[in-house]
């Protein structure tokens, strides 16, 4: 069902959106709309909610199945803007958010469900869970010149790093299991991205509560929910394979000239699997998943 604003569609809907998990995706362009909304909808979210811009068409299966929403998506900060819309509405519930060509893996997707992640997840007493947003380019940029070919799909097997993040508040002391990470595309091409947008981490899944918002850098307000793992022991983390920086540098006319290829000695083929990212070490299944 179609929705002339966000303001509308949380009117109408937000006492069952409450009942969770829902995701949001933000079509910047057209590109993979389709196969980004059917990938949420097989990861088992209750409610899938496109933010695009009017005029944006979708296959008539997705349209049945989706709530479209039309939204300024070139606003300044517009996800987070809009997750902090949705989050005064949906209290207790579990949000995911992400953009189109976008896909969400976590630990055994392949057989599991969205809701069984974060049940295990909530009976951990976390609240949210640390996602690293995994570069995918396609290999030959000849025959795809945005950089987005799902069956060509291509990944960096290493040039990952974290450093600690810093308190100002704290005369810049490391702030407790909190980490800035890094990698992938906007490593390689960083002189291509400004430096606040190289990192590759977000804060993409989480429970809405009263009060909490999303930051323009996608952590959170609550520090404890900015935390990769507990004080106790390590927990699950996943991944948002993403072709955005790809299709974004061969978009930029300051950088599309620049890049002739995004493979080098260590790009590998995705195959589309959780275990490929969790044997490469670029998400966790925790303990006892």
């Amino acid at each position: 069902m179609r929705y002339p604003s966000l303001a509308d569609f949380l009117t109408a809907r937000s006492s069952a959106l409450a009942k969770g998990p829902l995701s949001l995706v933000m079509a910047e362009d057209e590109v993979e709309i389709d196969s980004t909304l059917a990938h949420q909808k097989k990861c088992g979210f209750r409610d899938v909610i496109l933010l695009a811009p009017s005029g944006v068409e979708v296959s008539p299966e997705n349209e049945s199945r989706v709530h479209i929403v039309t939204h300024d998506v070139f606003a300044e900060a517009a996800l987070p803007s809009a997750v902090n819309q949705v989050i005064d509405h949906v209290a207790g519930a579990w949000v995911h958010y992400c953009y189109n060509a976008e896909y969400l893996h976590f630990p055994f997707c392949e057989t599991r469900r969205i809701r069984e992640l974060l049940t295990f997840h909530s009976e951990e007493r976390r609240d949210a869970m640390l996602t690293y947003v995994i570069d995918l380019y396609a290999g030959d940029l000849a025959a795809s010149p945005n950089a987005v070919n799902l069956a060509d799909a291509w990944l960096d097997r290493s040039g990952y790093y974290a450093l600690a993040r810093k308190d100002p508040a704290r005369d810049w002391q490391p702030k407790d299991r909190q980490m800035d990470f890094f990698g992938g595309l906007r490593w390689r091409f960083e002189e291509h991205v400004p430096w606040h947008r190289r990192r590759i981490d977000r804060i993409s899944l989480f429970r809405a509560k009263p009060g909490l918002r999303l930051q323009p850098d996608y952590t959170l307000t609550d520090e404890e929910m900015n935390t990769y793992a507990c004080p106790w022991h390590h927990n699950l983390t996943a991944a948002v394979c993403s072709f955005r920086t790809a299709k974004a540098l061969r978009t930029n006319p300051g950088s599309r000239h620049a890049i002739q290829t995004f493979r080098w000695r260590n790009s590998v083929p995705f195959n589309w699997h959780s275990q490929q990212l969790l044997d490469l070490g670029l998400m966790e299944p925790g303990q006892w998943f």
